[in-house]
């Protein structure tokens, strides 16, 4: 089971607790699912109790009791446990790890993209500053990419050297007759210095991975090639995916899903969280939750790539076969990643 079906599991169980008059609470549009946080335990974690108990006049742990009576019995589900103030802890059935790359090999870029709109309407408006606009330009892909509709607005025209460097573009500048119904105003800290030397990738990422509070650091390092550079290794993991599948096809195997056979805990955990952390940076329209996520992945791709390929005279085996699948799928996140926040990822560096 995928995080996306596990979301609508816990859904449905939601409903039936309604419906059986068991609780009296609006039914959410969705339900976050995500691993564990510290003291958690099982697969993935919800923390929907929680987000139940004010409208529904209950203790979140009540809620969690009646919703664990629904889950439990769920196909693809294990066990279901209640942690701290009431969150869900729930255990899959065998077969979770492979159908979670089945499901990025399946929908590439877009795993974790919400396929259908969800009717929000959203005004981005910025001032003409450089890291403003290309804040807002981030936050309309990465709030599309959650099914928001999006309309950005700036104060008066961006610099043309923003649309020709940086493939910064606004829908219209000028104050705007008829806002959307949710109107947000970007506006992060200034860049102290000009970004557009740094080239598009470069300056992108250097005004998007802090967070908005903080000031960006507008320096030759987001150049450099080296494991000091955040920006390096996010697409220096995702060339070493393309070139882990050329040299297994060099070596005659493809990959197929399966039982990796090693430990890729942290590596599945960091795949399942991702859809999770799309929502999560679009509800606090933070760009840079997303870049901090990528980061994590491709250090843990970093490690993970060392057990893909037989080593010596070893034959190809079905494990190698689901650690390259493994590998394909976290290089499909790294580039869908990248592409929200308009950065490009190479298949070589």
């Amino acid at each position: 089971m995928t995080p996306v079906e596990l979301s609508r599991t816990v859904l449905r169980a939601v409903r039936r607790a309604v419906d059986a008059g068991e609780l009296v609470a609006p039914v959410p549009e969705r339900a976050q699912v995500a691993p564990p946080g510290p003291g958690g335990r099982g697969d993935y974690a919800t923390n929907v109790a929680l987000q139940l108990a004010r409208p529904a006049g209950r203790p979140p742990q009540e809620v969690a009791r009646i919703l664990r009576s629904h889950l439990a019995d769920a196909e693809g589900v294990a066990g279901v446990d209640i942690t701290g103030p009431g969150f869900l802890n729930i255990t899959l059935d065998g077969g979770g790890e492979q159908a979670l790359v089945v499901e990025i090999l399946r929908r590439g870029a877009r795993y974790g993209v919400v396929d259908e709109p969800t009717g929000e309407l959203v005004q981005l408006h910025h001032p003409r500053e450089v890291r403003a606009a290309v804040t807002a330009q981030a936050v309309a892909r990465i709030l599309r990419s959650q099914g928001a509709l999006v309309r950005t607005t700036c104060e008066d025209e961006p610099d043309p050297a923003w649309a020709a460097v940086l493939g910064v573009s606004v829908d219209a500048h000028g104050t705007p007759a008829a806002p959307a119904p949710l109107k947000v105003n970007v506006r992060p800290v200034p860049a102290a210095q000009d970004p557009v030397p740094l080239g598009r990738d470069a300056a992108r990422w250097a005004l998007l991975h802090p967070a908005s509070h903080d000031h960006p650091r507008i320096t030759a390092d987001h150049l450099v090639q080296r494991e000091t550079n955040p920006l390096f290794r996010v697409r220096y993991a995702h060339a070493r995916t393309r070139a882990l599948s050329g040299n297994a096809a060099a070596l005659g195997f493809t990959s197929a899903p399966g039982d990796v056979q090693d430990n890729a805990t942290h590596l599945v955990d960091a795949l399942a969280a991702y859809p999770h952390t799309l929502a999560t940076a679009a509800r606090h329209r933070a760009p840079d939750r997303l870049a901090r996520h990528l980061v994590t992945i491709a250090d843990v791709v970093l490690v993970f790539q060392h057990t893909v390929l037989p080593l010596g005279d070893e034959k190809p085996s079905a494990a190698h076969r689901a650690r390259l699948a493994l590998a394909e799928a976290a290089g499909a996140v790294l580039a869908g990643g990248l592409s929200l926040l308009g950065i490009d990822a190479p298949e070589h560096l």
